[in-house]
């Protein structure tokens, strides 16, 4: 027979993870642990460990995603609890058999490709529950997706600077590309 475990996380939708970071991190004294972009999930998590359980702060990558829609329909609050199992499989079967409504009714990879699934809030009384089984390479994964957001971060941040540059150097290049200054009294300054 399937066991719960404990309550891995419980998580909270955001429209700005900087901004919740003021309370949970500044306000509360939670340390963020990282951010992970969860490209399956369509949305950013950071993660504040407390105890043997977390915080996860979800912010949507896109407007069509399940948490962006719950976001835009009911704005910013808890989003889920999840529970981590020993064994989702035979749980979801246990579930199944009770009649239980599923949103999964196999399981998917989620953050650090642990195997997840959600049960519908209409058996669960109005929450939405997110069951877990541990991955073994869980850590390993969750590196490798927190460098992939780095390198992410980092590219755009090198985008704009560079189309910073070349605003400026267009700005100092000139009217229409003749290579005048784009100051009329610099462009009298240098004739003279």
């Amino acid at each position: 027979m399937p066991t719960i475990k404990r309550i891995d996380h419980i998580a909270i939708v955001v429209d700005d993870i900087p901004g919740a970071l003021n309370f949970w991190q500044d306000a509360l004294g939670l340390n963020l642990q990282h951010v992970e972009d969860v490209p399956d999930q369509e949305s950013i998590v950071a993660f504040l460990p407390t105890g043997e359980s977390e915080i996860e702060l979800v912010k949507p990558t896109t407007d069509t995603s399940g948490v962006a829609k719950f976001l835009q329909k009911r704005g910013a609050g808890m989003h889920h609890i999840c529970l981590e199992v020993d064994d989702i499989d035979a749980m979801l079967a246990q579930l199944k058999e009770k009649g239980v409504a599923l949103i999964n009714e196999n399981a998917i990879h989620g953050t650090g490709g642990k195997r997840i699934a959600f049960i519908h809030p209409k058996s669960t009384h109005g929450v939405l529950v997110e069951l877990y089984e541990l991955h073994p390479h869980e850590p390993e994964i969750r590196l490798r997706r927190a460098r992939t957001l780095t390198d992410r971060v980092m590219m755009q941040g090198q985008l704009a600077a560079s189309a910073t540059m070349a605003f400026l150097r267009a700005l100092r290049g000139g009217n229409g590309g003749n290579g005048e200054h784009a100051h009329p009294e610099e462009n009298a300054e240098q004739k003279a």
